[in-house]
């Protein structure tokens, strides 16, 4: 199947649809390495789909650790990750605020977004959509830097280190934006920050509002200055913070996801001011569900989200685990190409 070309992605996120089947953008999401054992044949399943990619993308790396190229190209200072062993949320790369020494030396040696080694090298077809992306955007990177307990509480007990810290991750995202543009033509910024859980948001929409509202609206201007469009993966139950989403411009939201908020609800509210980025449900329908229930499941989707004007895309929920089925992903490719 061919794939969907630049203007034609384009018109469905503006909500001027001009084609009959809706963008398929599931390949974005399935890493075969996370297969183990299935790699090679996830693989090749892959490379012998029928159905094309119709979105391309352009990474920017996690950095963790700086590469050969340039080792300042990271967001800790040396030596401090090799000293924190525990789960990934509680680690804490800044264990205090007030030891203002360390402080300054983090933000010293912020990485720099004019580095080479912002972009991992890729050759793109312009004739498709091409997205930049990268993950963890600003709460997804507090945490990572002062661990979940940390970062939850920074906002009533150190609220002017975290509007510091966001200003400058802001700045950073934005000169790669910029970068993006520039060097690789890119049509829109996927970026990721998971701030729901199963059951509702991490926070008050107050919170949202003062320490996540004035720096997101920046860098959606910014992409808007550029021409490209602004989406956000952002997990759980987010629906307290849609509205704000919609009026400072967010273009497409991924993933509304299953079991967490009411799809039709979801719809009804917010259909035609937004783009819906559907994720199909990762943590039950396509492990355990069979292929007729994978169609189910996709059909309902599409008939709940699908608007004559467009503003609906389809892709999984999250990245792959090694639990996914062949057979449900094709199932779910098939369904997709019917529109």
């Amino acid at each position: 199947m061919k794939s969907l070309t630049k203007q034609e992605v384009k018109n469905v996120i503006e909500g001027k649809r001009t084609t009959e089947r809706i963008p398929n953008l599931c390949t974005f999401w399935i890493y075969p390495d996370a297969f183990e054992e299935r790699e090679a044949e996830m693989r090749e399943w892959l490379d012998n789909q029928v159905y094309d990619v119709d979105v391309q993308t352009i990474q920017v790396p996690y950095m963790t650790q700086g590469p050969a190229e340039d080792p300042e190209y990271c967001w800790m200072p040396a030596g401090k990750k090799e000293q924190i062993i525990g789960a990934h949320d509680s680690t804490v790369y800044i264990e205090d605020w007030e030891d203002t020494e360390f402080v300054e030396e983090m933000y010293a040696k912020f990485p720099s977004p004019d580095s080479p080694c912002v972009f991992i090298p890729k050759e793109l077809d312009h004739s498709k959509y091409i997205l930049g992306h990268w993950f963890y955007c600003l709460f997804e990177r507090h945490w990572s830097l002062r661990g979940m307990e940390n970062a939850l509480t920074d906002y009533y007990l150190y609220p002017e280190e975290v509007h510091r810290l966001y200003q400058k991750l802001t700045d950073f995202y934005i000169r790669i934006m910029e970068r993006a543009k520039e060097e690789h033509q890119v049509d829109a910024i996927f970026t990721s920050d998971d701030i729901g859980t199963q059951n509702g948001p991490f926070f008050s929409p107050e919170i949202f509002r003062t320490f996540f509202k004035p720096y997101y609206k920046q860098m959606f201007d910014k992409a808007h200055e550029l021409g490209m469009h602004f989406w956000m993966h952002t997990c759980g139950n987010i629906e307290p913070f849609l509205e704000d989403f919609i009026e400072i411009g967010l273009d497409v939201i991924h993933p509304i996801q299953k079991h967490t908020m009411d799809e039709k609800e979801i719809v009804e509210k917010y259909g035609g001011r937004i783009c819906f980025l559907s994720g199909f449900d990762v943590q039950q329908t396509i492990p355990f569900g069979t292929p007729e229930e994978v169609r189910a499941e996709a059909r309902y989707l599409i008939n709940t989200f699908s608007r004559p004007d467009g503003r609906f895309m389809m892709t999984m929920g999250n990245g792959a685990t090694k639990d996914w089925k062949k057979e449900s992903l094709q199932a779910l490719y098939d369904e997709i190409a019917l529109g």
